[in-house]
């Protein structure tokens, strides 16, 4: 270790030592020690560039060797500690700073952009042998019954069974699924005790099974050309997986309340079983041919004018054909039949919509597609509704947005087919049952998403002995917004942050009471980071159970049934458990997150295990309050509740200060609180600024300060997380962020006269108060409403004054929070509500263009003290450009974001909610009157399209005679019209088109990213065929074209229609491939060809 000392080589400076480890870079600093003031320091480097972090409390920090350097920092690597900075020995002990002078920071890991490959829990509920032993059992039944909102058939109910007893959660479970337009279906699961099975009805059980769900969602036949293999032959094995055991079989009817009893339709299951059979017989027979013409011979008799109609496996009359359940035995697809079609039959035309038949009859059709001889071409074909797709239906995911921006729904469109009787089988079972196979894929998902919270909620129940907290409170906190489901994580994430805050601050407020404020921040900085709440989660394994994939029910299956759209696991990983090493970490862009692969391996964002950790934080303080969280804390590995008696001693502390109190202040100010202190020490304490400090006097509010900024951050956070249960989370986390801002807090200081009570020694202070005062009083006068932006900004002072408060009154009330919530629920009324809430300008502009797909761009430069901020946005054919200027780079920015909303609102764009609100903004942030503007320095180039999106605020300012802007800013001169050539045009980007899907989507919107376009529209349209189609490779039923729109400022709009495929991601690839290629000719872009051929 080398030492080298950073003198004191300006007046007032700190010294400091700084250590250094071998290789690093030699740092000199010199900091003033005021703080809240620009830090000037100087960087000497010895081998290696290094970033410093200056903070505003400690006012310095030190992080070594940045991510990308490879030179000079080489030592590091692998390091967990940074290098320190000592006080010089003659500062140790003062300024809050430690005795051993040193100050060290662990390396954090970071968890924002970092991805981590982890397994998937396994479900105990569904774990079990039973399946695969040909033994009696007896399994634990729960019905599952629908009620439909409108009259449109019944449905069915199922059991299901399972080895292990379901919590009760899940036993009474009541699921919304969501069909088309107004349908809507309340599934209900409901315990009916134990069933004993024998080893015959264990049997046929599993084949019905393996034939019922293959026939819905999987395959029954290998290939669907000859030649064709039935895969419930007697020697073939099915996966029934140990981890992921249980059965669904059909009952007779609802179980009656009276007696409770449960039947199974075994009638239904026989049938089915029976259709196996008849299966076997068929494809043993005809395994040594190429067709299917001997299985129906007994039925070859000439059917034309008669009423039966010749089946595959019986003859059936006419009037029992409708709604009959079939099978196809050419495709192993079950149908319900609609109509007999008399006017059509085998040697009718082959219809093929959407494309040009090449056959020229069904027969030729059957026997070309599938060496199938027809026996019977005269009978009249059977019109076939064919739904065998599963569909998410636990949100309404019908819904679609139209061109006008309102939204409608639409119906899922049936496939219909003509198919010869003669190749469908008779299956036994109603059209109420198949009717309720199709709602059992969301069923299920939802059942075992609560399972899994359930399972979570076991492994920390032991920790916890009040009321057990809702599996529905922890699905919700370990669902992530990904999912895009009708909730998420991210609301009991905002509520658990506040709570771990405030937890961790009232614990480090009474442990270390001789620790500065700035101190106390570092520390719960540290506790309560990503990086902290990652290793805590990862410890308890909590990623296992992380939901972070939508629900995609082409890939769910059942027991027994073979996956069409398996997913190989690549990994590298033998194990369902991923070891925590970085070898499975990743920061690549392209890498998958939440699809997992057929072992159950995902990529999670390490951000996401950390976001999970505060959720399931706010979940348990829902559920159970503040003693549930702390001990969900303690299960996780972090013991952070006081003790009784450190609250005893923190009043003990303040209570030295009550020689300083003079006259009546304290029950003036108590008379205003409405509240009485029991320790007016705390009180005095509260009120005391910094500045007041003297000679043997250390009373300062700013440790209060620090305890009240997080209890005031959980009582507003709950008390709106209460008030507005159906607020989003994104307006949810606006409204807190008005609320607990330093401006709302300085109002209503001012609104209660607190300010007066202020004890301080400043006179630099008294000033900024009494402006403040009569800026508040001019707005009040003039009944315009306050805003954040429209406001002089409030001296911190007065913020800091009402948390001070708060948190002397949370420690006299002994961390009764219900107390501290009736003292200041009055001081802060009236609350901020969604409808009159202003977001600042920067903000709701960012979040209009998003909507938009106006790509936003910002540019600050500096002149002096002066910050200029240029906004622009890129529209199809202007480029709007505002300025703003100001002390501040915020309220610049927020000076040229507003000039933008205003731009956009003429012409016809803007947030509805927001629109009468901005109207007013306007008028009150752009009067001269009111706000004082800066105009850039005249040498500072600024480029607009043209006059007009010059701020009028700017253009009518009147500088006075022999001013500096007369002078020197004059505003026209700083206007330049851009040139409809490209001036100072970029080097044409290059990209290296990747091969996974969404590649040339990527690339094209890095493109506009890069030349500033407005982001390109899609459109994709839809179209289903009754047999299988191969697009690109791929077979399947859907076609999907999309269209894309791309406007090119100046240049127009360019419109392309791609090649259609089989889903609609993969047909936005082709079309935006197809864009690259026309923006490559124009030479807009040069695409570098990738090492492997694209397929989109």
């Amino acid at each position: 270790m080398e030492r080298r000392q950073a003198g004191g080589a300006a007046s007032g400076s700190l010294p400091l030592t700084a250590t250094f480890l071998p290789h690093s870079a030699a740092i000199l600093l010199l900091l003033r020690r005021r703080p809240m003031q620009r830090l000037p320091l100087w960087i000497g480097f010895l081998e290696g560039p290094v970033f410093i972090l200056i903070t505003k409390t400690l006012r310095f920090s030190l992080l070594l060797h940045l991510p990308w350097i490879v030179e000079g920092g080489a030592a590091l690597r692998g390091s967990p500690w940074v290098p320190s900075l000592e006080v010089a020995p003659s500062y140790r002990g003062a300024h809050g700073y430690g005795q051993d002078g040193a100050i060290w920071y662990r390396r954090c890991a970071r968890t924002t952009k970092r991805k981590e490959l982890h397994g998937m829990t396994t479900l105990r509920a569904l774990s079990g042998t039973w399946a695969s032993q040909a033994n009696d059992v007896i399994l634990n039944t729960y019905e599952i019954k629908f009620i439909c909102n409108v009259d449109s058939g019944n449905y069915s109910p199922f059991v299901l069974l399972t080895e292990a007893r379901l919590d009760d959660d899940v036993a009474n479970a009541e699921i919304e699924l969501h069909l088309h337009l107004n349908k809507m279906v309340r599934s209900s699961v409901s315990p009916c005790g134990q069933i004993e099975l024998n080893a015959s009805q264990v049997a046929k059980s599993k084949l019905f099974h393996e034939f019922f769900f293959n026939g819905l969602f999987g395959k029954l036949f290998s290939h669907t050309k000859t030649p064709r293999e039935f895969l419930l032959e007697d020697e073939k094995q099915f996966p029934w997986s140990s981890s992921y055991m249980y059965m669904l079989l059909p009952m007779e009817s609802p179980v009656p309340t009276s007696t409770g009893i449960m039947k199974i339709n075994w009638k239904e299951i026989d049938a089915c079983i029976s259709v196996v059979e008849f299966l076997r017989n068929i494809y043993s027979i005809n395994c040594h041919r190429s067709s299917l013409t001997c299985s129906m011979s007994s039925y070859a008799t000439k059917c034309e004018g008669t009423n039966i109609i010749h089946m595959a496996n019986e003859a059936v009359y006419t009037q029992y054909i409708k709604g009959m359940v079939v099978l196809a035995v050419h495709t192993g697809r079950i149908y319900t039949v609609l109509d007999i079609m008399n006017n059509m039959c085998a040697d009718s035309p082959f219809d093929d919509p959407g494309k040009r038949s090449k056959f020229n009859s069904f027969s030729h059709y059957y026997h070309q597609k599938y060496n199938i001889v027809l026996q019977h071409p005269g009978q009249p074909l059977l019109l076939v509704k064919q739904s065998h797709y599963p569909y998410n239906l636990l949100v309404p995911s019908t819904k679609y947005k139209v061109a006008d921006g309102y939204f409608g729904s639409s119906e899922k469109s049936n496939i219909l087919v003509h198919i010869p009787p003669e190749l469908l089988v008779h299956l036994n079972v109603s059209s109420d049952t198949l009717r309720s196979s199709y709602l059992l894929p969301s069923v299920m998902h939802r059942l075992e998403s609560m399972m899994l919270a359930c399972q979570l909620q076991q492994e920390t129940c032991c920790i916890y002995s009040g009321h057990s907290i809702s599996s529905s409170l922890i699905l919700e906190a370990i669902t992530t917004s990904r999912c895009s489901d009708n909730f998420s994580m991210e609301r009991l994430e905002l509520l658990g942050d506040s709570v771990l805050k405030y937890i961790v601050s009232c614990l480090l407020f009474l442990k270390y009471p001789m620790k500065s404020e700035g101190q106390l921040s570092e520390y719960r900085s540290w506790i309560v980071s990503n990086s902290t709440l990652h290793k805590l989660g990862t410890h308890r394994y909590l990623q296992g159970y992380i939901q972070d994939c939508p629900f995609d029910p082409r890939r769910w299956v059942a027991p027994g049934q073979i996956s069409l759209r398996p997913l190989p696991c690549t990994c590298g990983v033998d194990t369902s458990e991923v070891p925590l090493e970085k070898e499975y970490w990743s920061e690549e862009a392209s890498t998958v997150v939440g699809k997992a692969c057929d072992k159950g391996h995902r990529w999670i964002c390490s951000k996401t295990i950390a976001d999970c950790v505060e959720a399931l934080i706010g979940a348990y303080y829902v559920g159970g309050g503040l003693r549930a969280a702390l001990s969900l804390l303690r299960w996780l590995g972090m013991d952070v509740s006081p003790e009784p008696v450190m609250i005893e001693e923190a009043k003990m502390n303040s209570s030295i200060w009550l020689h300083h109190l003079r006259g009546n202040e304290i029950d003036w100010l108590e008379s205003k609180l409405d509240y009485r202190f029991s320790n007016k020490g705390l009180l005095l304490e509260a009120i005391t600024h910094p500045s007041h400090q003297g000679v043997g006097n250390k009373c300062c509010y700013q440790r209060l300060e620090f305890l009240g900024d997080s209890v005031l951050g959980l009582l507003i956070t709950w008390y709106l997380f209460q008030t507005h249960v159906d607020l989003d989370p994104g307006e949810l986390s606006d409204l807190r962020s008005a609320l607990i801002s330093n401006e709302n807090f300085a109002q209503a200081t001012v609104r209660h006269n607190f300010e007066k009570h202020l004890r301080h020694s400043s006179e630099g202070l008294s000033k900024k108060l009494r402006e403040y005062r009569k800026d508040v009083s001019e707005f009040q006068g003039t009944g315009d409403s306050m805003t954040s932006f429209a406001m002089p900004k409030a001296p911190k002072a007065l913020g800091d004054l009402l948390e001070s408060i708060a948190g002397a009154v949370l420690i006299d009330t002994d961390l009764n929070l219900d107390r501290v919530w009736e003292v200041f629920k009055p001081l802060l009324s009236p609350m901020v509500t969604p409808d009159k809430l202003e977001l600042p300008p920067l903000h709701e502009l960012a979040k209009l263009c998003n909507r938009m797909g106006y790509p936003l761009y910002t540019q600050v430069t500096y002149r002096g003290e002066q910050v200029v901020a240029e906004l622009s946005i890129q529209l199809e054919e202007d480029l709007l450009v505002r300025h703003g200027c100001n002390l501040q780079r915020k309220t610049a920015k927020d000076q040229a974001a507003l000039q933008l909303l205003k731009d956009l609102e003429t012409r016809g764009i803007s947030h509805a909610q927001y629109l009468s609100q901005r109207r007013q903004q306007d008028d009150n942030f752009c009067s001269a009157s009111s706000v004082k503007i800066c105009v850039p320095p005249k040498d500072m180039q600024i480029v607009r399209t043209n006059l007009q999106n010059v701020p009028e605020c700017l253009l009518s300012l009147e500088p006075s005679p022999g001013s500096f802007l007369e002078e020197s800013c004059q505003l026209n001169d700083l206007v330049k019209e851009i040139s409809t050539s490209k001036l100072n045009e970029p080097d044409v980007p290059v990209f290296s088109l990747k091969k996974e899907k969404g590649g040339p989507r990527n690339a094209l919107f890095e493109l506009c990213a890069i030349s500033k376009w407005p982001m390109p529209k899609f459109e994709s349209t839809e179209q289903k065929f009754r047999t299988p189609i191969v697009l690109d490779g791929v077979t399947g039923f859907n076609s999907y074209t999309s269209s894309i729109t791309l406007h090119i400022p100046n240049s127009g709009a360019i419109n392309l229609v791609g090649e259609p495929r089989t889903d609609k991601k993969s047909s936005r690839d082709a079309v935006a491939f197809a864009m690259l290629v026309e923006l490559q000719k124009q030479g807009r872009c040069i695409i570098k060809e990738p090492r492997l051929t694209y397929k989109v």
